[in-house]
């Protein structure tokens, strides 16, 4: 989780900004949207029709919990 630092202070971020290696939580993308299916990982958001984001809120707040 050595990535922490490098995430905006605000805003949203794509998934390769959230999972390894460019990123802070180190699970597959499969993984990543079991997580997000069944509760564990923070929900998407759409900015449009092919664009998905996630706010940086939530993932710092996944991150502190020590959920990934």
């Amino acid at each position: 989780m050595s990535n922490v630092n490098e995430l905006p202070a605000a805003g949203f971020i794509r998934l390769a900004s959230i999972l390894a290696p460019n990123g802070p939580i180190p699970v597959s993308k499969s993984t990543w949207w079991a997580g997000v299916k069944d509760g564990r990982f923070p929900k998407p958001v759409k900015l449009g029709p092919r664009i998905t984001a996630w706010r940086v809120d939530d993932i710092r707040a996944l991150i502190d919990r020590g959920a990934a």
